[in-house]
C-alpha cells in the first residue's frame, strides 16, 4: 500500500463502517493519520488491474519492547469483492509478511455480529481466545462487545 492508494483504500474502509460491523469508528480516518498509527511493514492491498479490492495491515498492541512481536490485524475488502477468497488472500500474505518481519502473534478485535471475519480469521488460523463484553460504545451509544482471536506463528519466537 502506498499513499496514492489511500483514496481507494478509504472508500473500501468506509464501505466496511456502514456495516455497522467492522470498527467503532465512524468514518475513515486522513492518510496522515491512519499512516501514523499503522506499522510500516504489512501494508497490503489486493487489485484487479487498476482496482483496488481490498487491504490489510497491522498496528502496534503496545509500544513496550516486549511486545514488539505482537499486532493487530486489520483486513477490509470492498462490498464488491466480499466472497471471492481476497480476504483470504489478503488475510494469508498478511500471516507471511508478518512472520517474515518477525512477528510472533497477530491478534484482531472483531465484533461477534461479524459472523464472515471470524470464519476468515479462524480459516487463517487465528482461535477464539474470549469475548470482551460492553468493550466500547459505538457513535450511537450502543455498547459492542469484541471477540479477541490470536494466531501464534508456529515458527517465529518459538525458541
Amino acid at each position: 500500500m502506498t499513499p496514492a492508494d489511500w483514496a481507494a483504500v478509504a472508500g473500501i474502509y468506509r464501505e466496511g463502517i456502514a456495516t455497522g460491523h467492522a470498527t467503532f469508528r465512524t468514518d475513515a480516518p486522513s492518510w496522515d493519520e491512519w499512516d501514523a498509527g499503522h506499522l510500516k511493514p504489512c501494508r497490503l492491498v489486493a487489485v484487479d488491474g487498476p482496482r483496488v479490492l481490498g487491504w490489510a495491515a497491522l498496528s502496534a498492541v503496545s509500544d513496550r519492547c516486549v511486545y514488539g512481536g505482537v499486532a493487530e490485524v486489520q483486513v477490509y475488502v470492498a462490498a464488491a469483492a466480499r466472497g471471492t477468497g481476497v480476504g483470504r488472500a489478503l488475510l494469508d500474505a498478511l500471516v507471511a509478511d508478518a512472520e517474515a518481519q518477525g512477528f510472533w502473534t497477530l491478534q484482531a478485535g472483531i465484533f461477534p455480529e461479524n459472523i464472515g471475519s471470524v470464519a476468515l480469521h479462524e480459516r487463517a488460523g487465528f482461535r477464539l481466545v474470549g469475548r470482551r463484553e460492553r468493550l466500547g460504545k459505538m457513535a450511537s451509544g450502543e455498547w459492542r462487545d469484541v471477540l479477541l482471536l490470536e494466531r501464534r506463528s508456529a515458527s517465529v519466537g518459538t525458541a
